[in-house]
């Protein structure tokens, strides 16, 4: 089987590409399938027209000249000359939505295309969020919705979005559940757990925009008041400068900032051994559509390397974050409960020990690209 899977970027900043599409190839690979991935990198145009292979899979860059609509004839001409019978086409907007458009108007007879949605982009989503123009945001709501409805087949990396897609009327058989695994390489192997940083390490991984970081110092401020000797790791770059500005304000504010080491965005070959320094992870997440329909590749990294994670049981979470397993999850603002259940585990190394295999255990077990690629096969063979 020949599977065409195009994105809307490329592989950097943004990581849907590098850690969804890609995570999901492999296996295909591994089975004797050929997969190519078919991107535009307008976030870094000096890459353009670049075709090379990681893992087996095929990647190709195409040129960024002739403006949107040449680039999305590109697209579809390269994709259609590499003669695929599937085109995946991961997020229903920007170049991937275009490229879907064209293909199910004048394509979906010669060829079986598939959607993949990862977020909620339009309103209540991303363009919340996103500093897109008014023109944009009505223009990816209209994909997005378009996009879901008119494909052979919809996969979804969320509970909330199999729902929301249901909630369309979409067919449920046609609407398939593909969360996301670890965006870790799988070939840069985990470093072993518990950790061996004999301080008690925290572990902040994320973008800072999911929650408000108000409520992440105080729940700091009440850990390390227990445990003096904290160092709080974070790993990392804020969305939105202002969101990473502001919790330093915070933190410096209350008197923690000296314990918090700032590791900055780090490159993927260093995440795997710089995360596992952490005997403990908190993952905060407000209530928005937003945050119950994503499915946080960071938070599997975390489990995926043994980190106990404390977090607020919203949307995907639950399906990671098992109580008693893998960590603890408390209702969204719960700051009395995340604080004391962090202080518990870092004061129990037994506790952070159990909680650590059955972490990595949970992830290997439901979450390895293998297992999760195995569910696109009945759909790419329909």
């Amino acid at each position: 089987m020949r599977i065409a899977m195009v994105g809307p970027f490329g592989l950097h900043p943004n990581k849907t590409m590098a850690s969804r599409a890609l995570g999901l190839a492999r296996p295909f690979i591994q089975q004797g399938h050929a997969v190519k991935l078919f991107m535009p990198p307008w976030q870094t145009p000096d890459e353009a027209d670049k075709s090379w292979q990681e893992d087996g899979v095929e990647l190709r860059y195409v040129p960024l000249a002739g403006g949107v609509l040449g680039i999305t004839r590109r697209m579809v001409r390269e994709i259609l000359d590499w003669q695929p019978d599937v085109v995946h086409c991961f997020k229903p907007k920007a170049y991937s939505g275009l490229v879907a458009w064209w293909l199910w108007q004048f394509h979906r007879s010669k060829l079986r295309l598939i959607i993949d949605t990862d977020d909620w982009e339009g309103w209540g989503g991303w363009n919340e969020l996103a500093p897109y123009s008014p023109l944009q945001k009505h223009f990816f709501a209209w994909q997005e919705q378009w996009g879901m409805r008119h494909c052979h087949a919809l996969t979804v990396a969320s509970r909330a979005l199999q729902t929301l897609a249901w909630g369309m009327g979409l067919p449920r058989e046609s609407v398939v559940y593909v969360p996301n695994g670890p965006g870790i390489s799988p070939l840069h192997p985990l470093t072993p757990s518990p950790s061996s940083q004999t301080q008690p390490t925290l572990l902040i991984y994320s973008r800072l925009f999911e929650f408000d970081t108000g409520r992440l110092v105080e729940i700091l401020r009440g850990v390390k008041t227990a445990v003096p000797q904290l160092r709080i790791l974070m790993v990392g770059a804020g969305l939105y400068e202002e969101d990473a500005a502001n919790f330093r304000q915070q933190a410096e504010a209350v008197g923690i900032w000296d314990a918090i080491e700032d590791a900055g965005w780090v490159e993927l070959e260093a995440l795997p051994a710089l995360l596992a320094q952490a005997h403990v992870g908190i993952y905060l997440m407000e209530d928005t559509l937003l945050n119950r329909t994503k499915c946080p590749v960071k938070l599997a990294d975390m489990l995926a390397v043994g980190i106990p994670v404390v977090a607020e049981a919203v949307g995907q979470v639950t399906e990671y974050v098992v109580n008693g397993r893998s960590g603890t999850t408390f209702p969204t603002g719960d700051i009395t409960g995340i604080t004391q259940e962090l202080i518990h585990i870092l004061q129990n190394p037994e506790r952070q020990a159990q909680l650590s295999a059955g972490a990595k255990a949970h992830i290997a077990a439901n979450f390895s690209w293998e297992h999760l690629a195995a569910r696109l096969l009945p759909i790419y063979k329909h």
